[in-house]
């Protein structure tokens, strides 16, 4: 197993988990336990397809839950809109403009490992572009180490407001997420680890521990959304 990733989250991120945690132990278990005992009473279980289905889709849920509750506990939501106006100096939420020595301008939002599917220009700050611009600040140049070959950047513009000309993403839908779950559920392997997922989505592994200068704030640690393990 790699490195942990960061616990470090946005505000947005964490209420994504928190939504699909609430709905997938309030809607979706429910639903298909349902569906399994009515699945089970219709005779031999060996045979009947509903009933297998329905079980490996119990275990899949049963696994995400016991993954979000864990991840939720140990996450750390951080506000960077908070940051004041005019810093330039790169933490963990900015949004930042690069041009190339061609005059190509890249642009990226460092956040958290668990949510850098939430938009297109999002990288985690575990990745090698997140690792290599935190902590840089406004005209740095800096190279950006990647398997097709180095880049070499400058810092143009930083920012804890999204750019003007950076278009809003679609949101990733909890409904989404569940169908996405469901996909899973008849391949899956019972062998493997619940949070396999999520570490993958990291981006890089950690060169060494996270400390407060790549957040550059206080992050609020919460833990309502919880679910004790008896209750799973």
């Amino acid at each position: 197993m790699g490195p942990k990733p960061s616990p470090y989250i946005t505000r947005e991120g964490y209420e994504r988990f928190a939504r699909e945690l609430d709905h997938l132990w309030n809607v979706e278990r429910p639903k298909v336990v349902q569906g399994v005992a009515d699945a089970a009473a219709e005779g031999d279980r060996s045979e009947n397809a509903e009933y297998i289905y329905g079980k490996k889709k119990l275990r899949e849920i049963d696994r995400r839950v016991q993954f979000l509750t864990k991840r939720l506990d140990e996450l750390k939501r951080v506000e960077p809109e908070d940051r004041k106006a005019g810093e330039t100096k790169i933490f963990f939420g900015a949004w930042v403009r690069t041009e190339d020595e061609d005059g190509e301008e890249r642009i990226w939002r460092i956040v958290g490992p668990d949510e850098h599917d939430m938009h297109p220009l999002y990288v985690s700050m575990d990745s090698p572009i997140g690792k290599t611009l935190l902590g840089k600040k406004l005209d740095d140049e800096v190279t950006i180490r990647r398997p097709k070959g180095d880049l070499e950047v400058t810092i143009v513009e930083v920012s804890y407001r999204r750019f003007d000309d950076v278009p809003e993403a679609e949101p990733v839908t909890t409904r989404g997420a569940v169908a996405k779950l469901m996909e899973r559920a008849l391949g899956r392997d019972s062998g493997e680890d619940p949070g396999d997922d999520a570490d993958d989505e990291s981006g890089g592994e950690r060169d060494d521990e996270t400390d407060g200068d790549e957040t550059g704030e206080a992050a609020d640690d919460d833990g309502d959304d919880d679910r004790d393990d008896e209750e799973q």
